[in-house]
């Protein structure tokens, strides 16, 4: 395992959209190891393949829920709203008023290509969305109401 390099706001690598993955194999095995790794110590709730300059459809979560890996995850039912501050380990600095769904159903693969599903709600369903908008090229920053300095 290997701690990742974050691409930082600025990158064209994070406004592209990904593509899907076809292989899983020890490649990809090794990028989301490498992605768990990277956003432990970053002390993240989220990393998506993009964020380490892989344009391929894979996130990990790391949230009170516990530490999931999808893999081609798509949001297949989203209910409910919340507002609340994001910030971003690809945007550093800042953080951001967005509105998001209370409520997400999300299909995925794992790593070895079994099928999953889940439902997340709260701060896990805002984790979820944030992270699949990487996988389209979207940053928080892009459906903020506002973006302000850390303090």
């Amino acid at each position: 395992m290997a701690i990742r390099n974050v691409v930082q706001v600025g990158d064209e690598v994070l406004r592209k959209k990904c593509f899907a993955v076809t292989a899983f194999d020890e490649k990809l095995a090794q990028l989301l190891d490498d992605m768990k790794q990277t956003v432990r110590k970053e002390e993240g709730a989220g990393l998506a393949a993009p964020q380490v300059g892989i344009l391929r459809r894979a996130v990990v979560i790391d949230v009170a829920e516990g530490f999931y890996e999808m893999v081609n995850p798509v949001i297949v039912e989203a209910k409910g709203e919340q507002t609340g501050y994001e910030g971003c380990l690809s945007v550093r600095g800042k953080r951001g008023v967005v509105t998001r769904p209370n409520f997400v159903k999300v299909e995925y693969f794992d790593r070895d290509g079994k099928p999953k599903k889940l439902i997340a709600r709260g701060f896990f369903a805002r984790a979820v969305c944030h992270e699949l908008d990487h996988l389209d090229g979207i940053l928080y920053i892009d459906r903020a109401d506002r973006v302000e300095s850390e303090s």
